[in-house]
């Protein structure tokens, strides 16, 4: 079988159409060739995002908690934000949220995962990263909408990951932040 690994498939586009535009994100109607027949599909089109697992010098994870109408719920969440600022990479936009959000930088950044949330529903890859060497900045930036009353936290990382484990934390951008972090830190334990 080779490598692990997904495939791209580039198949012919037939028709496509702007269903919704929205402020954020679009919704798209594809009718794409597949095999011997066609098939028509929906989905929303999202400029992807990027995460930060911010991890202090004691093993606390960085957490946000905020307003998510979709789920009618105050999640628990890692400081992330959406690629909107053409032609920034990623890993900059991550160091922006950090600060943003919760008014940190970091020394040192790692690449942790970039993942697709909803393949079946939405194109949005989210990168995920790693960042250590925490310290406090100012910033003027104002928060509004549901980050105004947002809450931070900063939590023992297996405390969060005992919390995905247990289902109490759902957001999957964390749950899966955490335990990519959570073996990481495992790997550079198990080789030093």
């Amino acid at each position: 079988m080779g490598e692990l690994r997904d495939e791209r498939v580039d198949l012919e586009i037939i028709s496509t159409d702007l269903v919704y535009e929205g402020a954020v994100w679009n919704v798209r109607s594809d009718t794409v060739r597949y095999g011997d027949g066609q098939m028509t599909r929906q989905y929303v089109e999202h400029p992807g995002a990027a995460a930060v697992v911010a991890i202090d010098d004691d093993g606390r994870v960085v957490l946000i908690q905020q307003y998510r109408h979709p789920i009618k719920e105050r999640d628990w969440e890692i400081p992330a934000g959406l690629l909107d600022v053409a032609g920034e990479p990623p890993i900059e936009t991550a160091k922006r949220e950090l600060t943003e959000e919760v008014y940190l930088e970091a020394d040192r950044w790692q690449h942790l995962i970039s993942m697709h949330t909803t393949p079946g529903g939405n194109d949005e890859v989210v990168h995920v990263f790693l960042a250590r060497g925490l310290r406090s900045v100012e910033t003027d930036y104002e928060r509004e909408h549901e980050e105004s009353d947002m809450r931070v936290e900063r939590v023992p990382l297996a405390e969060v990951v005992d919390g995905v484990l247990a289902g109490r934390l759902r957001n999957g951008i964390l749950a899966t932040g955490a335990l990519a972090a959570a073996e990481v830190l495992r790997r550079e334990a198990a080789a030093s």
